[in-house]
């Protein structure tokens, strides 16, 4: 699989979903704010590429998953993280829910 190219593909499907504000928009970052009305269908875009979100999940997170995530801030209740890694190539998407509940902010980084 063409790493680049897949994350590609995958910042134009997002991109395909109406932002609020489109923050940053380079190589391997994507950051953008959606309204709460568009969330379902951005996770369901994430989905056909990551599957099932990494967290939340009954699964536990890998210790590579915890170390990509700390130089993030970490994750906590309420946000949703997808990821893939192969070797080492990550891909991750991170939905930040804001507390006002009618925003969220998408990271999509290729690391």
């Amino acid at each position: 699989m063409n790493e680049p190219m897949v994350f590609n593909q995958i910042k134009e499907e997002v991109k395909k979903v109406s932002f609020d504000a489109l923050r940053l928009d380079c190589d391997n970052l994507l950051e953008a704010v959606v309204v709460k009305e568009e969330v379902a269908k951005l996770a369901s875009c994430l989905e056909k590429f990551f599957g099932e979100p990494a967290w939340p999940s009954k699964n536990r997170m890998s210790l590579q998953m915890r170390k990509t995530l700390d130089s993030y801030g970490g994750i906590m209740a309420g946000q949703t993280l997808y990821y893939w890694a192969r070797g080492a190539e990550t891909m991750l998407a991170m939905l930040w829910p804001w507390q006002d509940g009618n925003h969220t902010t998408i990271k999509l980084v290729k690391r």
